[in-house]
């Protein structure tokens, strides 16, 4: 991957984030330095990251390199989705409206709540014993 017309964004979504860089080529995605299709076995999975080309018509008109870590698989995958949807937009500008309106530019912010002290969990309690 040469380094003219490269667009780099930063996804994340709950604790999982996700760095994506594209440029123009035949549709090869690379994550984590393995195929596309090896990290994400599952068809949902892989829909979810073409989604963002296929909303903005541009299949297989971009290679893709990402690089992710934390959280899980399906958080992983809305960082993808997100990091990919804002190189998009820096590489045209006119399809944020349609990226905007298909909701792939929303950071989702779940996150997991930290335990609290003198509680076994962040919220559960200790069983309560009046005697």
């Amino acid at each position: 991957m040469s380094e003219a017309n490269v667009y780099s964004a930063t996804g994340r979504r709950k604790n999982a984030v996700a760095h994506a860089w594209i440029s123009e080529g035949t549709g090869a995605i690379t994550i984590n330095k393995r195929p596309f299709e090896e990290y994400f076995p599952t068809l949902t999975q892989q829909n979810a990251i073409l989604a963002t080309f296929e909303v903005s018509n541009l299949a297989k008109k971009f290679d893709v390199r990402v690089s992710t870590n934390g959280g899980g698989l399906n958080g992983q995958v809305g960082a993808i989705r997100l990091a990919i949807a804002r190189s998009l937009i820096q590489f045209d500008a006119e399809l944020r409206p349609v990226l905007k309106a298909a909701m792939m530019l929303r950071r989702d912010p779940r996150m997991k709540e930290r335990k609290k002290a003198g509680r076994p969990g962040a919220r559960k309690r200790f069983q309560f014993s009046k005697r």
